[in-house]
């Protein structure tokens, strides 16, 4: 009988449980910079079912180590209130000096830990949203693994998105529902999630419209980068600065460069 079996069999569940997370703590900080076996250490299906956390490790690396503020919606084990948590487990064992935020419909306060926090909310909550992230002090990354119907999904962006911090990551799974009726999808439906970012990544584009006076409006301004992966998108956020002001700065370049012409 191995040893994990006999105290599995002898201790208390609740005492089991938290050795286990002892266990699992110990570990993490073993497998601390790799994201995929902090994934199958903790269990969550970030990594197997789905293959997101290679990209994670690509986008979260340079900012493993910095002091931020992580909300993940959706805490998982649907509406059994002893279940869920791993990838919440695992954001905190990859970033050690990071808080992590999780929300869910359900009542998951179980899966409150050191820097860990969970709250029970609606995603599709525009006020308790706004009056989470000011109570946070605004977040640094926000993962929407949540109901994952096409509408919650882009009004939970909608909502939490000018919220984001400044350089910012925001980032949706589970994008296949995008194609599925029953959770409001569908192939060229103009209605769908994916059809919504696909939207989104001609703003990235906004200072070429042939449009006089065109207004780049809130999105146009502050998204820098669009990328798709199979089922994920991430989409970062920039000084909002920093594209409107491009024409400007060009211009203001060759103004430099006639300048030092005529002085020759």
């Amino acid at each position: 009988m191995s040893l994990g079996y006999w105290l599995q069999e002898n201790l208390p569940p609740s005492q089991y449980r938290r050795l286990v997370r002892i266990k699992k703590a110990i570990l993490g900080w073993w497998h601390r910079n790799d994201l995929n076996r902090l994934a199958l250490l903790f269990g969550t299906d970030k990594w197997g079912s789905h293959w997101y956390t290679q990209h994670y490790q690509r986008y979260f690396g340079p900012m493993k180590r910095k002091h931020l503020n992580l909300l993940e919606i959706g805490v998982g084990g649907y509406e059994n209130p002893g279940e869920g948590g791993e990838s919440l487990r695992m954001w905190k064992a990859y970033f050690r000096n990071g808080r992590i935020v999780g929300i869910d419909i359900c009542d998951k306060a179980r899966s409150c830990e050191y820097r860990v926090d969970v709250r029970q909310c609606d995603q599709t909550d525009s006020e308790a949203l706004l009056r989470l992230s000011n109570e946070y002090g605004g977040f640094d990354i926000i993962i929407d693994d949540g109901s994952h119907v096409n509408e919650h999904v882009v009004k939970t962006f909608q909502a939490l998105f000018p919220l984001l911090r400044q350089n910012g990551i925001y980032v949706v799974e589970d994008t296949q529902t995008a194609y599925w009726p029953s959770w409001g999808g569908g192939i060229n439906t103009p209605q769908t999630l994916m059809a919504f970012f696909k939207g989104l990544a001609d703003g990235l584009n906004h200072v070429e419209y042939p449009i006089a006076n065109y207004e780049p409006n809130y999105l146009d301004q502050n998204i820098v980068e669009i990328a798709f992966f199979h089922n994920l998108i991430f989409i970062r956020k920039g000084d909002n600065n920093e594209k409107a002001n491009v024409p400007e700065l060009i211009q203001r370049e060759l103004a430099a460069v006639a300048g030092q012409s005529r002085e020759r």
